[in-house]
């Protein structure tokens, strides 16, 4: 956003600021927030303490200050946003976005720090890890909650946690899970989603797929290819067992015998029913190079769940772009059997 663009927005933004005043105790705290808020909105290139400062033309160690040690109600912030979220912004075609951020730092001070995946390099690097939860329809996109990922080495040194200033009740929970309790959170509020989409990164934990689920939200969302499952769910054996009616029984339900294996979703390209299928093609959206065309095949097929039992029946649709064809992404989807790829490309 320029700069005269932000001027002229300045008296709306601030009104909009002060629905949250009362989330800030002391009236000089709170006068920090409009600082931060025009500076993420600006420009200009760096969108840190430092840079937002400088250009404000406030003390650095002011702005770190209102970041990291004055005290405002973190959870009463976010639970005002996702109220006028529900109330203002809130309709049809609504859209869960899970993702994660991650960003560089040179030290070992920085709360969840350490080598691990950093998506912003694409590469193993000494970073934190942040769990998001964004609401989309139509051309908003909002962001509703994050979460920091505390990885096990920090939640087993408590010390280094409370050097750091994490809490005692924050441990160490796998990303999927943080997830799980951003919607629960979101929900909680109010706010309804039509659709629930992720990345790989999330699509790969059956839990998570189930968690939805079981939560009654309707998803679509990008798995691994070596996510497995069966285009024919194999057989379950529910009565129990025993040779010679003698001796501990076979566990059950377990598959029957000779079932053929699971296999992953990238080796079910080669049966017919989807080798066969012509692609389908669909106009994604319209983005800034034009319009977006993905080609796409898709069948039913049951994923491993839990025991190693087949699990829920979903969609699975293996997708390409038209001007990249020979990157295969593979989408799974909770929604009814009848729905269309059409409806599940465009969620």
């Amino acid at each position: 956003m320029e700069v005269q663009q932000l001027r002229k927005l300045r008296p709306r933004l601030r009104q909009f600021l002060k629905r949250f005043d009362d989330c800030f105790p002391r009236k000089d705290t709170r006068a920090h927030l409009p600082v931060y808020v025009s500076g993420q909105l600006s420009d200009i290139p760096e969108k840190s303490v430092e840079p937002i400062a400088v250009n404000a033309g406030v003390p650095v160690r002011t702005l770190q200050e209102f970041l990291s040690q004055h005290a405002w109600d973190h959870d009463k912030a976010r639970d005002r946003l996702q109220y006028i979220v529900r109330d203002e912004l809130a309709g049809p075609n609504a859209i869960a976005v899970f993702d994660e951020t991650s960003d560089v730092k040179k030290g070992d001070k920085t709360p969840g720090v350490q080598r691990q995946y950093c998506g912003a390099v694409g590469k193993v690097e000494n970073c934190i890890v942040t769990v998001h939860l964004a609401y989309a329809r139509d051309g908003l996109h909002c962001l509703l909650d994050g979460e920091l990922f505390l990885p096990e080495s920090w939640s087993d040194d408590r010390d280094r946690c409370r050097e750091a200033g994490i809490p005692d009740d924050m441990v160490h929970r796998p990303k999927w899970e943080i997830a799980l309790e951003l919607y629960d959170r979101a929900v909680a509020n109010g706010l309804r989603f039509d659709w629930a989409t992720f990345d790989e990164g999330y699509g790969c934990v059956p839990e998570f797929l189930r968690g939805l689920s079981a939560r009654g939200q309707r998803f679509v969302g990008e798995v691994p290819r070596n996510f497995m499952g069966w285009l024919d769910a194999p057989r379950v054996v529910t009565r129990p067992y025993h040779k010679n009616r003698r001796g501990r029984g076979r566990k059950v339900p377990r598959l029957a015998s000779g079932s053929r294996p699971s296999c992953r979703v990238d080796e079910m390209l080669g049966d017919p029913r989807l080798r066969d299928q012509p692609w389908g093609r669909f106009r994604v959206k319209d983005g800034h190079k034009g319009p977006m065309v993905w080609e796409a095949r898709h069948v039913r097929f049951s994923p491993v769940g839990e025991g190693g039992l087949p699990g829920e029946p979903l969609h699975l649709i293996v997708a390409r772009d038209v001007l990249n064809p020979d990157e295969l992404k593979f989408l799974v989807s909770n929604a009814p059997e009848t729905t269309s790829v059409q409806a599940m490309l465009l969620a």
